[in-house]
């Protein structure tokens, strides 16, 4: 949405899309469902047009048609805003421990929450003393299985599900590290779920290499990744008592409970 000169929000440039914002909101201040009639006077929109736009949002789950000619918001926009609410969450409760951790190792250390088939940074904190050049910046993405923090969600997948995205992805490198066959990736999984940290060997860039523990929720799911970054003759295993500290602080200030005595990641999230 455009900004006017006060950086306050502006109408949309494409007439759809302002069409499209204003139909959400008609149905966002109403509780039950809402006729197309009434759709249609309040926002001014010829009944076609508001049927044929809300159509579209039906298609993509933004909008319930609970019976014929009636509307509500529907349940994408709610998976969404849980998306949203919890990635603010993880990084409210990431940044204190994030800085503390940087402090201490004097390394990048990297926030980062699964889009899809792709990992996101969401927050990093660095100091040009590290020695490294910092690529990938905040709102970067990177594919799951070149990284290590990807790594962890993958493995937090059942193998049918590592399978399909492997078939999607095709497993493309980086690099000359980059792992591009399915049964390595399932032996590196297999191996972050068993000790609950992942790495990431100059697979997604040369001369970098990732360690990663991950943040749980208080149900138990993984939320986000907390990795450190260093130049590859730099990486310390020493760094990973104080990661993985890190990482269950965080995942305690989201409610997370415990964690298992034998292995370093939650039962519900080591699926097959």
């Amino acid at each position: 949405m455009k900004t006017n000169e006060s950086g306050t929000p502006g109408a949309p440039s494409v007439q759809v899309l302002e069409r499209m914002f204003t139909l959400i909101d008609v149905l966002a201040s109403r509780e039950e469902a809402v006729s197309l009639k009434e759709i249609s006077e309040k926002t001014g929109l010829h009944p076609s047009t508001a049927h044929r736009i809300l159509n579209d949002l039906t298609l993509g789950r933004y909008v319930d048609r609970p019976e014929s000619g009636s509307y509500r918001l529907g349940m994408r926009l709610l998976e969404l805003g849980n998306l949203v609410k919890a990635r603010l969450s993880v990084r409210e409760a990431a940044m204190a421990p994030m800085r503390l951790l940087h402090k201490q190792i004097q390394q990048p250390v990297n926030l980062s929450v699964r889009q899809g088939d792709e990992i996101v940074y969401v927050e990093r904190t660095y100091s040009e003393r590290s020695g490294m050049q910092v690529v990938r910046a905040i709102g970067g993405h990177a594919p799951l299985h070149l990284t290590s923090t990807g790594k962890l969600f993958l493995a937090a997948d059942d193998p049918q599900r590592v399978r399909a995205y492997a078939t999607r992805t095709g497993l493309a490198g980086n690099t000359h590290n980059s792992i591009t066959q399915l049964g390595t990736l399932e032996h590196e999984l297999a191996k972050a779920r068993q000790y609950g940290i992942a790495r990431d060997n100059e697979e997604l860039e040369l001369g970098v290499r990732c360690m990663a523990a991950g943040i749980y929720d208080d149900q138990g799911k993984l939320v986000a990744g907390l990795s450190i970054s260093a130049p590859a003759d730099r990486i310390d295993d020493g760094w990973l008592p104080r990661l993985q500290a890190t990482a269950a602080e965080i995942s305690m200030s989201l409610g997370f409970a415990g964690w298992r005595s034998t292995q370093g990641m939650p039962a519900s999230s080591t699926a097959g």
